[in-house]
């Protein structure tokens, strides 16, 4: 299956299971959160018309009569008196104009002489350097939808309206295990054949970067019993996620398990790295399962299961931004699968990084992102492609 089939299926299905579960928590704690509920502008922003600059506050039609005496001095968090006619008032910036001034002047466009009077030296217009009530937000206006990832400038404009308290969905749990006796856990002594278990510690930093609560069911020996318990011993989890145990091995009992136990909605898919790729449901559980190489496990993630638990928690854009580069390598063998290169950009162009092997992570570490080459395509050097940046989704 292509993957932006297998995409569109994930993407309609996690639409039809949406996380729902809603609880409320304090502003400063819901970064990365995601908002449960549409959120209405409370207070006008700014709440009263203020000066943009420092200067002085007048009525355009007094400057007939100028100089003008200052009758007040505003500054931010004050309250002024309304203008008297024939004068002007010394504010600054932020400070509110005071009620009857139509228009501010510079500061550095005023004469001030020797009985404190001031002169306007250039032309002005009603409502120059004057900021509106209400501006730059309305009272009851709709401001944040459901779906929007809390982030640091969205809970700035949050606070801005006076909000303490948002409705946010409940953090995701999502169950995690890796398939394989060959795998040991982080700090244990290495048998014989056996290598360290990174996936798990890869996929449960980016649930954690993208706001879930992991249950960690660990490194689980290919035995079907003990994985099947596993697969349904995941109390609470709304989501697993395995790395290993997908395709066709003999050894590869996840898949089987959902065959026999489960359903499968997807399986194989046309990309590389990451053919084995497999969703289903354990029970009422969704289940994705992603290939045991590292770089497939990532990419994977990255391209498929991020987005699916994006669309499940209502966000509305959850595919990885793609930006267009210049490729600075030539590509002469077209493959039957759509293919992610590692690259690194240098110049401008994409540099394709040494080792693209499916099983090693080293070359993530030194790349900024994927080159995506589709099925049946060659490039040379010199040709746009798409790029998908690791710091967008979350590396």
């Amino acid at each position: 299956m292509a993957v932006d089939e297998a995409l569109r299926q994930l993407l309609a299905l996690a639409r039809s299971e949406p996380f729902t579960v809603v609880e409320q928590v304090a502003l400063r704690g819901a970064d990365g959160r995601v908002l449960a509920e549409d959120l209405c502008a409370a207070i006008d922003l700014p709440p009263w018309a203020n000066s943009a600059m420092d200067g002085y506050a007048l009525r355009l039609d007094d400057l007939v009569a100028q100089p003008l005496p200052v009758s007040q001095t505003v500054f931010a968090g004050q309250a002024p008196e309304p203008l008297q006619v024939g004068t002007c008032a010394r504010v600054f910036t932020g400070a509110p104009v005071p009620a009857g001034a139509d228009c501010v002047q510079l500061q550095e466009n005023c004469e001030v002489d020797a009985q404190g009077r001031v002169r306007s030296l250039d032309a002005l217009r009603r409502g120059d350097n004057i900021r509106p009530q209400g501006n730059e937000i309305r009272a009851r206006a709709p401001l944040l939808a459901a779906g929007t990832v809390l982030s640091p400038i969205t809970l700035g404009v949050l606070a801005s309206q006076g909000f303490a308290q948002l409705p946010v969905l409940r953090r995701p749990r999502v169950a995690l295990l890796s398939s394989g006796d060959e795998l040991a856990g982080e700090g244990a002594a290495l048998g014989p054949g056996q290598i360290y278990d990174s996936n798990r510690v890869v996929l449960a930093a980016l649930l954690e970067r993208l706001g879930c609560e992991v249950i960690d069911l660990g490194c689980v020996p290919d035995d079907p019993l003990r994985l099947r318990a596993a697969l349904t011993g995941a109390e609470g989890a709304e989501l697993i996620i395995s790395s290993a145990g997908v395709s066709v091995g003999d050894a590869d009992c996840i898949g089987a398990l959902l065959r026999e136990d489960g359903e499968v909605k997807l399986w194989k898919l046309a990309i590389k790295p990451g053919k084995p790729f497999t969703f289903g449901h354990v029970g009422a559980v969704p289940l994705l399962g992603l290939p045991g190489n590292p770089g497939s496990a990532l990419v994977t993630f990255l391209l498929l299961a991020r987005p699916y638990l994006l669309a499940r928690m209502g966000v509305e854009r959850v595919e990885p931004l793609r930006v267009p580069v210049v490729a600075g390598f030539n590509w002469p063998k077209a493959g039957k699968r759509q293919e992610y290169l590692r690259v690194r950009l240098d110049g401008g162009r994409a540099r394709l990084l040494e080792n693209q092997s499916s099983s090693t992570l080293l070359s993530a570490v030194l790349g900024d992102g994927l080159l995506e080459v589709p099925a049946g395509e060659t490039f040379e050097a010199g040709d746009v492609l798409d790029f998908i940046g690791f710091a967008g989704v979350g590396v």
